[in-house]
């Protein structure tokens, strides 16, 4: 039997509707990102990649119980945590995301190890998952060495710690507190045996938040644990647990490096400065007068002064400087109207603090990590 016409007409245009549709759905597979599936690691250092960017790592080394994790597109989760350890010794584990270099592991694309000298910045992100029933640390893992390995154990270890549930603490002892990125830390310092730890305790949880890596690194620098020469080899956040575990999530993070031009010019040893550090001091007080010279032949675009204070001197006020620290190791940095310093050039700020026994000036600075003399 033919079809009528209007049969015929009906099955073209169905004919065509369908492959319009289909064409439709070709090109909405061909276009629309696809989803990467969530990856879940049991393997003692089984790692997989995120983003394109970055390497999820479970690194399970302090017990032989089983530990899975669960990488997503943004970060990770803790799926089991068996086992526990004792809380006066090392955690059983170090589940985290990373940019750069973990014993040969380096991330895609990474421009990790760096030196000191040539970043300008280091910002990074991170937001946390916490639960109430385990005992761990919340932290990033910051790693600096001499030379530019991407293997083994590097010299100098900074942890950053968000959070911490039970009866744990850092590496070695407190030696302070200090202001870093705009927040107060207490600061640990001391050696596991194999490298030096440099540690900032938040005083209560922080979820979430936007810093700058090179903060910390400074510090370091600043307190003889680093110097400018040095590289930063791997930037890591994730967990130490020390019993249970599971439901910890790092749920979203970035790091990324930049160098060259952005930050402080002259940052790794070229640059030559004095500093005229002018007190007028009485009983439980001080002011000072701070004036910075750049000696070398090339301008300064940005620049940060590291010291030390005495023992029992606290900075409580500052002008025309940025502070980070009030005891121990302090940085001043630039405010936006003195930041440029020409050949030749000046800058001055003023502190005011608090101090007891008898008066002494800060005995050495560094300008972008590099050593003044003083007027």
């Amino acid at each position: 039997m033919r079809p009528s016409p209007h049969h015929a007409r009906r099955a073209r245009g169905l004919l065509g509707a369908l492959l319009t549709s289909l064409v439709s759905l070709a090109a909405l597979l061909t276009t629309a990102p696809v989803a990467q599936a969530d990856t879940t690691i049991c393997d003692t250092f089984g790692s997989t990649t995120v983003q394109g960017r970055y390497v999820v790592q479970n690194n399970r080394w302090g017990t032989s119980a089983t530990q899975c994790i669960t990488a997503t597109d943004s970060g990770f989760r803790i799926i089991q945590a068996d086992g526990s350890v004792p809380t006066n010794g090392a955690p059983k584990s170090y589940p985290s995301i990373f940019n750069g270099c973990h014993y040969t592991n380096c991330s895609p694309g990474t421009n990790l190890p760096a030196q000191l000298s040539s970043i300008s910045s280091a910002p990074s992100s991170i937001s946390f998952n916490y639960v109430n029933n385990a005992v761990y640390d919340a932290a990033y893992d910051i790693w600096l060495d001499p030379t530019p390995r991407t293997d083994g154990v590097n010299r100098t270890e900074i942890m950053i710690w968000f959070n911490r549930v039970g009866s744990v603490q850092p590496i070695g002892s407190p030696v302070g507190n200090a202001n870093v990125g705009g927040r107060d830390w207490q600061v640990w310092s001391g050696s596991n045996g194999s490298n030096d730890v440099l540690s900032f305790v938040a005083p209560s949880a922080v979820g979430s938040w936007n810093f700058d890596v090179m903060d910390f690194a400074r510090q370091a620098v600043s307190r003889g644990l680093a110097q400018n020469s040095w590289y930063l080899t791997s930037v890591q956040a994730g967990f130490e647990p020390w019993q249970n575990g599971a439901g910890l999530a790092v749920t979203s993070f970035s790091s990324t490096v930049n160098k060259g031009s952005g930050g402080p010019s002259n940052p790794g040893g070229s640059t030559a400065c004095k500093v005229a550090y002018a007190t007028n001091a009485w009983q439980g007080g001080f002011t000072a007068d701070v004036t910075i010279t750049n000696t070398g032949s090339t301008p300064v675009s940005g620049w940060k002064l590291a010291f030390t204070l005495p023992s029992g001197q606290t900075i409580t006020n500052a002008w025309n400087a940025n502070l980070s620290g009030s005891s121990g190791a302090v940085t001043a940095g630039n405010v936006s109207h003195n930041g440029e310093l020409a050949a030749g050039g000046q800058a001055t700020f003023g502190l005011q603090g608090t101090s007891s026994g008898a008066f002494t000036k800060p005995s050495a600075f560094s300008l972008n990590g590099t050593a003044c003399t003083t007027a």
